[in-house]
């Protein structure tokens, strides 16, 4: 066996060529795991704030550190098939790739710290998208009540405006014709039978005005319970 070949056969750092190669084709794979992690936070990114962009901070200094570590275990790798007589060097590069994957272990720690965060900030969201809901129906229910409000201001207006019309007009005018009779009785008070016809005028505008008075009895009455139909309901 050549001396080349005595070398490959070597343990590196405590491991050899296949265990070496191993632990590269892992690294790949967790790099290759690392990127389709990256596409799955690329749409929590969109849903979230600050979070969202501290996470492409990361991504983007993660990608940056694994090409970084793929390009010194590649200088690793030629630095092995170059200087294998050369230990002391090989040493310094499994120190400095034992390194990296502490790095690399720790940002897998915050990055499922982030993960966890963001799991926290999702069902906080949710939970105030249902507060949104419950304060959305609570207005719809208070808009729909002043609705109710308004349309029952509009009744009482219009109600207020036939009370003025039935006291203006039917109520005022029997008592305008009492008036005016009874001054007119004081110039007639030598001719009884002037005054018995001023007599049974006053007494026909009484009447009326009794009725009105009747009706108009009725007509706040009649709303009365109008109002209280429409409260119960």
């Amino acid at each position: 066996m050549s001396n080349q070949n005595m070398d490959k056969g070597k343990k590196r750092g405590g491991l050899t060529d296949a265990e070496f190669a191993f632990h590269n084709a892992e690294r790949e794979k967790r790099a290759a795991e690392l990127l389709i992690a990256n596409n799955e936070l690329a749409y929590q990114i969109k849903e979230n704030g600050k979070r969202a962009a501290e996470l492409i901070i990361a991504n983007k200094e993660l990608l940056f550190q694994n090409e970084e570590k793929e390009k010194r275990a590649l200088e690793l790798i030629l630095a092995n098939k170059e200087l294998a007589f050369q230990i002391e060097e090989k040493e310094k590069r499994t120190a400095e790739l034992l390194i990296a994957n502490k790095e690399l272990a720790f940002q897998n720690e915050e990055k499922e710290k982030r993960a966890a965060e963001l799991l926290i900030a999702n069902k906080e969201l949710a939970f105030q998208n249902e507060e949104k809901e419950k304060r959305a129906a609570e207005l719809l229910a208070a808009n729909a009540e002043l609705q109710k409000a308004k349309e029952q201001q509009k009744a009482n207006i219009l109600v207020l405006e036939q009370m003025m019309f039935i006291t203006s007009h039917k109520i005022r005018q029997p008592i305008t014709q009492i008036i005016g009779l009874s001054s007119l009785m004081d110039t007639l008070s030598d001719s009884p039978e002037q005054l018995k016809e001023m007599t049974g005028y006053i007494q026909e505008s009484a009447h009326s005005l009794d009725n009105f008075t009747r009706e108009l009895t009725s007509f706040i009455y009649a709303q009365e319970i109008k109002h209280k139909v429409n409260k119960q309901n």
